[in-house]
């Protein structure tokens, strides 16, 4: 009895140590995402691209800026020489806005960045981005958002706020960034496709998986046109979470599909940071979102502007939400 009883004890902690293992395998074990997507195919990203400028860009008697050979190369950027400093400063316009003297541009794009209390991570995107931006030919110009107010971050109006700082200016192209986000390849060009872009589908985070198809958010190229038909993206959701499962919704009630390169384009490092309050609110908020989608977005777009500022790097709005 006693000996049976032991061995039952051994059988039982052989069984929780065969669980325990089980587990970690599971959280290690990189094809737990298990979801995998159809990517744009790599010799048809260049006629996928929107090839539409602002008016101050397509009258300048220049040959067409070329783009078949940075897709080809798809260059690994990450590297201390994009990281390190900035590259020639001198040739960025006030409000870090760029395109090259050489060619003519087939692309404007406003890379709009949400922020607040990450000084450390936008000096480095600043020093990173423009590096990187300016070997892709592009028409850019980087707006950064800040959240002045000490209210739970926003991060979806604020968005919504920098879009239509853009759109006045007449960009064709919206790149909704998170701060903490660099992109790895110079194939991955920031200019939007047809279909909008989930651009990061490949993140070190989660080991170069898609975590689930309906992810859409870090960063997304979409038009101007297709972003104001959504109405934007929700001002309901204060605090982290739910605001990209929304804005995804959005478009699929529109019937908009999403795109997005293949994983050697996409693969996205993520800076280091403290993770955000959660937003208490979001589960029920995504469940009737549906309800809002004509009314709360852009068209329901109330704040305050603290400053416009054109800095040296970056187009700057101060707001309070």
């Amino acid at each position: 009895m006693w000996f049976g009883g032991r061995l039952r004890r051994v059988s039982d902690r052989n069984c929780i140590c065969l669980c325990l293992l089980l587990i970690v395998i599971y959280c290690v074990w990189p094809w737990r995402y298990a979801t995998h997507y159809e990517p744009l195919p790599v010799e048809e990203i260049e006629q996928h691209l929107v090839a539409v400028t602002t008016k101050n860009i397509t009258k300048r008697g220049l040959d067409a800026c070329q783009y078949g050979d940075i897709i080809a190369e798809n260059k690994f950027t990450l590297t201390d020489e994009f990281l390190g400093k900035l590259h020639h400063p001198g040739n960025i316009r006030l409000g870090g806005e760029y395109y090259p003297a050489d060619c003519a541009p087939k692309f404007s794009v406003a890379v709009i960045v949400v922020y607040r209390d990450r000084e450390i991570q936008l000096r480095q995107f600043l020093t990173y981005m423009h590096n990187f931006l300016r070997e892709q030919r592009l028409h850019y110009r980087i707006f950064i958002v800040e959240q002045f107010d000490r209210k739970p971050f926003n991060r979806a109006k604020l968005f919504n706020i920098g879009s239509v700082a853009a759109m006045k200016l007449g960009f064709p192209c919206l790149v909704l960034h998170d701060v903490d986000l660099l992109p790895m390849n110079l194939g991955q060009l920031y200019a939007c496709t047809r279909k909008p872009r989930h651009m990061c589908a490949s993140l070190d985070l989660f080991r170069y998986n898609l975590p689930y198809l309906g992810l859409f958010g870090g960063a997304v190229a979409i038009q101007s046109k297709p972003f104001v038909d959504v109405n934007g993206m929700s001002n309901m959701f204060n605090g982290w979470g739910g605001e990209d499962d929304d804005f995804f919704r959005r478009l699929q009630a529109k019937d908009i599909d999403i795109c997005r390169f293949d994983p050697a384009y996409s693969r996205y490092t993520m800076l280091k940071h403290a993770k955000e309050k959660p937003n208490e609110d979001r589960l029920a908020f995504l469940r009737t979102g549906h309800l809002r989608y004509d009314t709360d977005g852009l068209n329901s777009l109330i704040y305050e502007q603290k400053a416009y500022i054109l800095h040296d790097l970056f187009t700057h709005l101060l707001v309070n939400t």
